[in-house]
């Protein structure tokens, strides 16, 4: 159920994924495990804190509390006791003291500095409540004994020394530990198991955008979860059922137009008997016509054939089809950036591509531009001339088979229209696409691109 929410508040939040969403479902799912882990572990904290941690040290403070009020109650009845008590003390407490009289005061002064809140909080709050007409300090000390108390009451000052384990117990870091170790266990075996579900996942999707481009994976092997491998079997199972069709379908209509040839043929041997006359000339001049068709016609059935992908220089593969064309009283300009300019591909078929495309641009321009350039990410090849160009509301028509502009073209110079119906059919299949632009020269430009 989807709750509707005001317009800006959904914006808000397609900005929010937008912008702090990952992108890939490793990270998002390692999202998924990571945050309730995290709150758990706060949760956890949080809750042994506030209670196991402050009962044990209310209760360790308090011990140690009511063990120096008991010492320093017997001294205060009877001073002469005090070497007796610091024995005691020593023996039974492990925890050694001073006592400073009000005009000894002075001597008690230490370089120490001041002890963690964090560990004697609760020993203050006892202290306090034990003492409450007494200053109390306590400080960090420098030997074993690394706790320094000074009581400063009406009788005097008492110095004690004793240990932070009288009143902190290390066994709580070391369940603190113990859950952030585990934690970071689990999360380390989750992201394992989690690269290898999404790499299998990656693959299936690589493996697809191969097909797309012509390159027929055979090596392919679904793994991973249950869900995954269904999904690539029915993905290999899909491309044998895309390949038997284009091959079943390619051989019906290669073999149709080339069975068409023999009465063509016999139609041209046949009029080749006829008496000169204008009959004639418009009777070779149709059969002209059909064989022009049928050769375009098997050469946009040839571009679906099974040609392997192979490495292709896109550089020397423009320079051998403009070199076709020097001889056309036409100036050519060509540039490359001399990047990145060989792709994998089916090389037969970007020639056939590019020769329709350039082709065009000769017959009906006089100035033509050609441009390579390549980044990490694609190949852009753009095309342009002087020509007459094509009107903008034709631009997506002239991509369909037979597809002519007769008021614009000349249908004695131009073909069946099948050419860049091959060109986009080429450059589709291999993950690119082709674009008609206005030209700086005044005519069309033609922007292909094709990922690297």
């Amino acid at each position: 159920m989807h709750i509707k929410l005001p317009e800006k508040a959904e914006e808000g939040l397609r900005y929010l994924r937008l912008k702090f969403l990952p992108k890939t479902l490793f990270f998002r799912t390692m999202l998924l495990i990571f945050i309730p882990l995290i709150v758990v572990q706060v949760v956890s904290v949080v809750m042994f804190f506030d209670g196991s941690w402050s009962r044990m040290g209310r209760r360790l403070s308090d011990n140690l509390t009511s063990d120096m009020s008991f010492i320093m109650e017997q001294v205060n009845r009877n001073p002469s006791r005090l070497k007796e008590m610091q024995a005691l003390s020593s023996q039974k407490f492990g925890m050694e003291f001073e006592y400073y009289s009000n005009q000894d005061k002075l001597k008690a002064i230490s370089k120490v500095r001041k002890a963690n809140r964090m560990i004697v909080g609760y020993l203050e709050e006892s202290l306090e409540k034990a003492f409450p007409k007494a200053e109390i300090n306590i400080f960090e000390g420098k030997a074993d004994k690394d706790l320094v108390v000074m009581i400063d009451s009406d009788q005097g000052l008492y110095r004690f020394l004793t240990t932070r384990k009288k009143i902190f117990s290390t066994s709580i870091f070391m369940f603190v530990v113990w859950m952030v170790g585990t934690s970071i266990l689990l999360f380390l075996v989750a992201v394992l198991f989690l690269r290898i579900q999404v790499r299998s996942i990656a693959e299936l999707a690589q493996v697809a955008e191969d097909f797309g481009k012509g390159i027929d994976n055979k090596d392919f092997k679904p793994y991973g979860s249950s869900e995954v491998r269904k999904a690539a079997l029915a993905f290999i199972k899909m491309k044998e059922r895309i390949q038997r069709q284009i091959s079943e379908r390619t051989q019906m209509l290669a073999g149709v137009s080339h069975d068409l040839r023999t009465p063509l043929t016999r139609m041209k041997l046949q009029a080749a008997m006829m008496s000169d006359g204008d009959d004639k000339k418009d009777f070779l001049s149709d059969i002209d016509e059909m064989e022009k068709m049928l050769d375009g016609y098997l050469s946009f059935v040839s571009g679906e054939g099974g040609e392997k992908s192979s490495f292709v220089d896109v550089n020397e593969m423009i320079l051998s089809i403009i070199n076709k064309f020097r001889n056309k009283k036409a100036l050519i300009r060509y540039s490359t950036n001399d990047q990145v300019s060989a792709i994998q591909g089916r090389e037969q078929a970007l020639k056939r591509a590019l020769t329709n495309v350039i082709s065009n641009a000769f017959r009906y321009g006089k100035t033509i531009a050609v441009k390579l350039e390549s980044n990490d990410k694609k190949l852009m090849i753009a095309i342009e001339d002087d020509g007459p160009g094509i009107p903008k509301d034709k631009r997506e028509d002239v991509f369909k088979a037979f597809y002519r502009l007769e008021n614009s073209r000349n249908k004695e110079t131009g073909g069946v229209g099948l050419g860049l119906s091959i060109a986009k059919d080429v450059i589709t299949s291999h993950g690119g696409t082709i674009e008609l632009d206005d030209s700086s020269l005044g005519g069309l430009k033609v922007l292909v691109s094709i990922p690297l």
